[in-house]
């Protein structure tokens, strides 16, 4: 695999900016919003996806610029991926006209529509040279699932919860169980399709193994 500056540069920038938007976020909050918490903040699915999505895509970046990607971080940017579609269309269906701690509009913008753009985008123009098989990319889900577990009992010991259909207060367990399952049955659908994704690009010879005398040719 040779090296790709641009599209390294590319993952670095939109790494600074998911990184700089979480911070900005975190010291506005902090030094404007009375009572507000890291612990509270950092307990966003939001925030733990975009963090996960700008380390991987730093590393990423480095690893491109040097022209190598491990099977390994195919699989953190397949899982990176995933996350970041769980929050981009959680958030435009549930979320949208919801307060969730996201009061700057540039910062809102950046951490719910164009992160998890850039990570779809990047996942499809740089898919992993070797198939990802469906049961593998299962493994992702463990995140979201103990994500899940983190916020019920962290809930009603602080008397917080990060999202309105996480709160059993206002509508019971039946309502945040139903509201999970179908969370859970899309963030399966994603990471079944990103997972599938990757026959596409044994679909199309690599150009490293394409003999150069081929290559020359018009």
């Amino acid at each position: 695999m040779t090296a790709n500056r641009g599209l390294a540069l590319f993952r670095f920038w939109f790494a600074l900016l998911g990184f700089v938007a979480v911070l900005f976020q975190f010291l506005h909050l902090v030094q404007n919003v009375p009572g507000a918490s890291a612990g509270n903040y950092f307990s966003y699915f939001t925030i733990e996806s975009n963090i996960i999505a700008f380390v991987t895509l730093g590393i990423a970046g480095w690893y491109a610029w040097q022209g190598a990607s491990p099977r390994w971080l195919e699989l953190l940017r397949g899982a990176a991926t995933v996350y970041m579609t769980i929050t981009g269309i959680t958030y435009s269906l549930l979320l949208s006209d919801i307060d969730v701690n996201t009061p700057i509009p540039w910062v809102n913008v950046v951490l719910h529509y164009t992160v998890p753009t850039v990570m779809v985008i990047d996942w499809l123009v740089d898919l992993p040279r070797e198939r990802i098989p469906v049961r593998t990319s299962l493994v992702w889900l463990a995140f979201p699932l103990l994500y899940l577990v983190y916020s019920l009992l962290r809930g009603p010991l602080v008397g917080w919860y990060s999202y309105p259909f996480l709160d059993p207060r206002s509508s019971g367990y039946g309502t945040v169980a139903v509201m999970s399952l179908l969370i859970a049955v899309g963030a399966f659908a994603f990471a079944a399709v990103a997972a599938l994704s990757t026959r596409l690009q044994n679909s199309v010879p690599h150009p490293a193994s394409v003999p150069v005398e081929q290559q020359a040719q018009p």
